[in-house]
């Protein structure tokens, strides 16, 4: 696990950052997430607490710029009192999605039944410890902990492409026989597209 941090921002938030892969209880965490969501009273509050992380398919993200960006995002957007979705954890999700829908967001770049590397991420005030973050993490999430850097064995570039409609964009017309160079394309339209979405949405 790593903690990212914004020095340019005022207020005092931090990312807590964890790669998993493979999950073995992609299904179980989905299915908690869901509960939590919809259970009433104390039970319903002590629950969506324990599952108060972004979960994120690591699959489409392309860089660790792109999802510092999209956590970036979504910690202002929190801050200005302008979140599109319930939570600042969920507006990650949002943030990454090319399209407005929200529903589609979380579809798309959240946890799902089949997902077996994943991202999770907790926003939280600068005081709260690593170690009390990997803590609650044990609780949820049964996977291999690895290095964020271990991304670039996980990324889809064919899923990306489709899901932002890339196929005819000229910068990746141009790369088509040399993939290190295209990825680098996808991953700055990409990045930009996150880093514009609050500007444009």
């Amino acid at each position: 696990m790593e903690v990212v941090t914004f020095g340019h921002l005022q207020h005092n938030q931090v990312a807590h950052v964890a790669l998993y892969s493979p999950v073995n209880n992609a299904s179980d965490i989905r299915n908690r997430i869901v509960a939590a969501a919809r259970a009433n009273g104390h039970e319903g509050e002590k629950e969506r607490d324990e599952m108060n992380f972004a979960f994120v398919d690591a699959t489409l993200i392309t860089s660790r710029l792109h999802l510092e960006t999209a956590i970036y995002q979504a910690i202002l957007m929190e801050s200005q009192g302008s979140l599109r979705t319930k939570t600042v954890h969920s507006e990650i999700l949002w943030a990454l999605n090319p399209t407005n829908n929200i529903t589609e967001a979380i579809r798309r770049y959240g946890i799902s039944d089949k997902t077996t590397s994943v991202f999770v991420v907790h926003i939280s005030d600068a005081g709260l410890s690593s170690s009390a973050v990997q803590e609650k993490l044990t609780r949820v999430v049964d996977g291999t902990l690895l290095p964020l850097t271990s991304l670039q064995n996980f990324t889809d570039w064919t899923r990306i492409k489709k899901y932002h409609r890339l196929d005819q964009e000229k910068a990746l017309i141009a790369t088509k026989d040399d993939l290190s160079n295209q990825h680098a394309a996808i991953n700055n339209i990409v990045v930009s597209s996150v880093a514009m979405k609050s500007v444009m949405g």
